[in-house]
């Protein structure tokens, strides 16, 4: 591709976007950014940058069609609570209030459609994604016990239940219990309601759904969350092979052994996420 834009919300994942979509060739990576959101790295990594509100988006996309990108991709932090919060103009009022169910997957959709409206694609979020999307294996120093591997087994499958609803990505087991489900909540929100209620020796389990769009809301790990597993005394986490971006990985790696916290990477028998364009649907 030529000339690519990214819709960036917070965290490192768009600035590693950017700076993978140079390396793989693309000539121009530009940056929608969002006021008190997108990171100042991942801006001025960018060739150029737009900036927008998080109520403005409607604006944003057809500043986009004006500019002839090849493709849009969807990528980092959107705080949850800007969906009841935010100060949205009438025209992204009148998209969210067609949508009877709102998850991930419906409200992105919905900017998908608007995109493909103004004539630019929403690529997979994977895309130039090498190096941060690991594959199966153990990534830690050591790998899972008997009992973590029996409670990863059936955080997987619940995890594959709960994600045919759309409901979350996350789900928290200890001693064959579900202690907690992700809701709209989040990742790290849901791990520290799960650790007040089982304590030390849980699992935590990253999951996509079934047929999961990999344009938006591909499952993501950092430092960050490693940090709050920790307080919530999970000692391992387990995700998708080839399904999850892993940010920071050598910190995450380090910070995992220093606390004994497994890291391990599972098949799950699904497609793993496209990281070139041409491998989309491959």
């Amino acid at each position: 591709m030529d000339k690519i834009v990214i819709i960036a919300g917070s965290g490192s994942y768009p600035r590693l976007l950017v700076e993978g979509a140079k390396k793989a060739g693309v000539r121009q990576v530009d940056v929608v950014a969002i006021r008190s959101s997108t990171d100042r790295a991942t801006w001025k990594a960018a060739d150029n940058v737009h900036w927008i509100t998080i109520g403005s988006i409607a604006a944003g996309i057809r500043w986009v069609g004006e500019n002839g990108y090849e493709g849009a991709i969807l990528a980092g932090q959107v705080n949850p609570l800007s969906l009841f919060r935010g100060r949205f103009d009438d025209e992204v009022k009148s998209w969210l209030a067609e949508l009877p169910i709102k998850n991930a997957h419906t409200i992105f959709g919905k900017l998908s459609e608007k995109f493909a409206a103004v004539g630019v694609p929403i690529l997979p979020a994977s895309l130039y994604m090498d190096g941060h999307i690991p594959g199966a294996g153990v990534l830690t120093s050591r790998g899972l016990t008997p009992s973590e591997e029996s409670d990863v087994d059936h955080a997987a499958n619940t995890a594959r239940d709960i994600g045919m609803h759309d409901v979350g990505q996350t789900v928290m087991v200890k001693a064959g219990m579900v202690l907690a489900v992700e809701a709209f909540e989040g990742t790290n929100a849901a791990i520290r309601r799960g650790g007040r209620l089982g304590g030390k020796g849980s699992v935590v389990f990253k999951a996509a759904r079934v047929g999961h769009d990999m344009r938006f809301d591909i499952p993501v790990v950092g430092l960050k969350t490693l940090k709050v597993m920790r307080r919530a005394g999970a000692t391992a986490l387990a995700f998708q092979a080839g399904r999850l971006v892993l940010l920071d990985r050598e910190r995450v790696v380090e910070f995992a052994n220093r606390h004994s916290i497994a890291i391990v990477g599972v098949e799950s028998g699904l497609p793993h996420a496209p990281l070139r364009p041409e491998l989309i649907g491959g």
